[in-house]
């Protein structure tokens, strides 16, 4: 009888101890969460599911394009991740916290939390006013520096930045791009994506690279499932100290890419002024 107490106390203990790797006990979390969706009754009863992913692509697809405009993540890749992380706009964070990506809580985070078992138990969520809000914030999101790259790539470019979102650490899952990709082409997400001119790719480059330069430092992380990022190829680097310039490069962005100031690039290479050619070696560590 002894040792069977002795090892419920055990279970107990252990239960108790695992809710609580999160610095937040089950209770806390329960509290949490019934608070939220207290809070959001009248969005909740109201809220229509998505009987079939066309709805949810319709719905979106006008933000998406938006997004895409503002910071050159492709429509696509936006609706692909939403429709996958969100279960097509079903699942409870987005039902409940108005999260279509599962972007998770950060210690600058000042808004609303939702707990939810993940990664670890009782991990935190954001909670948003709006799936507007959540669309916004995942674009903001992939301002860090391990994605500077995908910014470098075309906006119409899916596949890039499917397979550069699982290489800089997004997801875990060794299928994932795959799986954007077969959304994608399934669902013909594509046809939302659009091209621009080369002058329009510099613009955006050099506003959302210099974005995310004064974003370094700041962040912490805060993937849906972080791992440690695989190096991303930047363009065709002949050895470890130079780099290649390519169609589209600014000496601004060279040096953003490889964490340098102007200055410094210029200092390097000797150079009097900022122009740069196509197909120029440029130094970039000494």
């Amino acid at each position: 009888m002894y040792k069977k107490w002795a090892f419920f106390f055990l279970l107990i203990v252990l239960v108790s101890c695992s809710s609580r790797k999160n610095g937040i006990t089950n209770r806390q979390a329960s509290r949490n969460n019934k608070s939220v969706q207290k809070l959001n009754k009248d969005a909740i009863a109201s809220y229509t599911t998505f009987g079939d992913v066309n709805q949810y692509i319709d719905r979106f697809r006008n933000i998406a394009v938006q997004e895409m405009n503002i910071y050159g993540i492709p429509a696509s890749i936006t609706l692909a991740q939403g429709l996958l992380e969100s279960g097509n706009g079903n699942g409870e964070l987005a039902v409940v916290a108005n999260n279509h990506f599962g972007i998770k809580c950060t210690s600058e985070w000042k808004g609303k939390s939702y707990f939810k078992n993940d990664d670890r138990v009782n991990d935190c969520f954001r909670v948003y006013e709006n799936p507007e809000s959540s669309f916004r914030d995942h674009s903001e999101f992939l301002k860090r520096k391990r994605y500077a790259p995908l910014f470098e790539l075309n906006k119409n470019d899916y596949e890039g930045w499917a397979y550069g979102l699982k290489a800089a650490g997004y997801a875990t899952n060794p299928q994932y791009p795959q799986l954007l990709i077969n959304l994608i082409k399934k669902y013909n997400l594509d046809q939302y994506d659009m091209s621009e001119t080369d002058y329009q790719k510099i613009k955006r480059e050099d506003r959302v690279l210099g974005q995310i330069n004064k974003n370094i430092g700041k962040q912490t992380r805060d993937s849906l499932h972080y791992s440690a990022p695989a190096k991303l190829p930047v363009g065709p680097i002949s050895n470890n100290k130079t780099y290649q310039v390519k169609q589209g490069d600014t000496l601004f962005n060279v040096s953003k890419r490889f964490g340098l100031s102007i200055d410094e690039l210029k200092a390097l290479n000797t150079m009097g002024d900022d122009n740069i050619k196509i197909g120029q070696q440029l130094i970039i560590a000494q």
